[in-house]
């Protein structure tokens, strides 16, 4: 029964990974950028930076613990309006980002850089 419960949780991360990769692909050229970079650690921070109007230094604030949950809700809400949506949108792009990125991705959202 273990297995089988570890093989369905398995299965359910890598499938939302997947959705997590291609809304990130999404929203990376809808902003004018390469998509690959979504799936390239590191780079798809900076990336995600260079959406939001953030200074690059701010990458050092997600190795800080406690200031990068901060900096990870600004950047999401700095994304957000980049997109046109609301601060709402963009603390749930930070706190529920398996379920907002998709849509942000998967909708007629403009990028307004």
């Amino acid at each position: 029964m273990d297995n089988a419960a570890g093989l369905i949780g398995s299965i359910v991360y890598l499938a939302v990974m997947v959705l997590m990769v291609a809304a990130m692909w999404k929203v990376f050229t809808k902003a004018g950028k390469p998509g690959w970079a979504a799936i390239v650690p590191i780079y798809n921070i900076i990336v995600l930076l260079e959406i939001a109007g953030k200074p690059l230094w701010w990458f050092i604030l997600f190795l800080v613990p406690v200031v990068n949950f901060i900096a990870i809700i600004l950047v999401s809400m700095a994304v957000a309006e980049r997109f046109g949506k609301s601060s709402g949108f963009g603390i749930g792009l930070a706190l529920l980002s398996p379920v907002f990125y998709p849509m942000l991705g998967f909708s007629d959202a403009q990028y307004r850089g």
